[in-house]
């Protein structure tokens, strides 16, 4: 018991120091700008002399206000983003760490008369430590691919094969909600990608839980792989529950969720798709979304030839 409560309180402090560089981050970000804009407004802007003809100091005046403006809303932009940013992550922390508060206090008051519920307290506890990781390996992931510092290794492999293998893994989790898993390609045939075969696999599970997590209970998710060209394009489509038109442009956004009661019941970060999109984004590849609500949605994003 002494290891599993070393492990729960170091996760809790390992988050904790996490959130506490994240939010250094963004403060030095947004005094970065602040401090360019400050040293904007000190600086003198030079007088014209009497050749330079009044039309021209008008323009020149207009461009430097539409410069200083154009600042001033981005620091603004980036502010608010700060903010929603740390409220987003404290929401997001704030439910596992009290998880693992109440479990430990149990425990530490000498627990419960019952080894088995004491072990459940602990399973339990364990099982919001994985959350809080989880939130801290995706923030990690999507901040250094944002900053470039996610190295892309592109290597030539069989993205047919790669989807295979996802549908094997996650196979288990559909059964439990009775949706099955296909791959509806017509030939067995390799189609070779060119691109980071880890951060691809990522990518497509990212979709495919996506997809059983909010799927329909007898539902299908298929998996398409097609050629057009240039490029191959990789579709998951899924008869779940669709996303509401308002929310579609906004769904690849950090915490951002269509339906948020649902999602954290689902267990779901809020940040698997704003990865997805940041990776292909990485590999220069686009994604889209088409959805209805109620009828499901298909996910469709292109990858190099190999």
């Amino acid at each position: 018991m002494s290891n599993t409560l070393t492990i729960i309180i170091t996760s809790l402090a390992s988050a904790l120091v996490f959130c506490g560089i994240m939010r250094l981050f963004f403060f030095n970000r947004v005094k970065k700008i602040s401090d360019q804009i400050k040293l904007q407004r000190k600086s003198q802007y030079p007088i014209p002399n009497t050749q330079y003809p009044l039309k021209e100091l008008e323009h020149q005046v207009k461009e430097w206000s539409a410069e200083r403006k154009e600042e001033i809303e981005q620091l603004e932009k980036l502010e608010n983003y700060r903010k929603e940013f740390l409220g987003n992550v404290s929401h997001e922390l704030k439910t596992p760490i009290f998880n693992i508060q109440g479990y430990i206090s149990t425990l530490l008051d000498g627990g419960l008369e019952d080894k088995t519920i004491n072990r459940n307290y602990l399973q339990r506890g364990m099982k919001s430590v994985d959350r809080m990781i989880a939130i801290v390996e995706d923030l990690q992931t999507i901040t250094q691919l944002e900053k470039g510092e996610l190295e892309i290794e592109e290597e030539c492999f069989d993205i047919v094969a790669l989807t295979k293998d996802v549908i094997d893994a996650q196979e288990l989790k559909a059964k439990e909600k009775k949706i099955s898993l296909e791959l509806t390609n017509a030939s067995e045939q390799p189609i070779w990608v060119l691109a980071d075969k880890f951060r691809i696999r990522q990518v497509l599970v990212n979709l495919v839980v996506n997809s059983v997590r909010y799927g329909k209970e007898n539902g299908k998710t298929t998996i398409k792989i097609s050629d057009a060209g240039e490029k191959i394009i990789v579709e998951v489509a899924d008869s779940g529950i669709g996303i509401p038109k308002e929310h579609i442009s906004r769904i690849f956004e950090r915490f951002y969720r269509a339906d948020k009661s649902r999602s954290r019941e689902q267990g779901g970060t809020g940040l698997g798709l704003s990865i997805v999109k940041h990776i292909l984004e990485a590999h220069g590849q686009t994604i889209r979304v088409m959805s209805t609500e109620g009828a499901g949605s298909v996910f469709a994003f292109t990858l190099k030839k190999g």
